[in-house]
């Protein structure tokens, strides 16, 4: 009678256990670290929630044509123990974003850094991914 009771507590556990606290994707899993990029624009959209953050960006491409680029973050804790708040990235200031595109080809990048216009150079990614750089990463790659 006490296993079944027990396969109940823990299976209810699972049911109300919040969805950040189940395993999200690699940076390996969506990004190329061999395709870094740089791109300048203008925040027209912060989304600080978890487990990632996202920052939206319109960039002028060479042919004049404006594209809206979703910049991948660390999530909103991280970034405050690194010294970001949501007040640095206000809508409508022009950033540079250094990272790495996506994978399958969309405007979307994983931020390694973010310069801010007063020259402010804020550390972005997510550590624990794998990616090149990565601030969790112990290896020293």
């Amino acid at each position: 009678m006490r296993a079944p009771a027990c396969l109940v507590i823990a299976l209810a556990a699972l049911v109300l256990m919040p969805r950040a606290a189940f395993p999200h994707h690699s940076f390996a899993a969506e990004f190329d670290g061999t395709q870094p990029v740089t791109l300048r624009g203008t925040i027209t959209q912060v989304e600080w929630v978890n487990p990632h953050g996202w920052i939206h960006i319109d960039v002028k491409g060479s042919d004049g044509r404006t594209i809206n680029w979703a910049i991948e973050t660390a999530g909103p804790n991280a970034l405050a123990r690194r010294g970001v708040r949501k007040t640095d990235l206000p809508n409508g200031i022009e950033i540079v974003v250094k990272g790495y595109r996506a994978k399958n080809g969309t405007p979307t990048a994983n931020a390694s850094t973010l310069t801010l216009p007063d020259g402010r150079e804020l550390i972005t990614q997510s550590s624990g991914t794998g990616a090149p750089n990565d601030p969790g990463d112990k290896t020293g790659k």
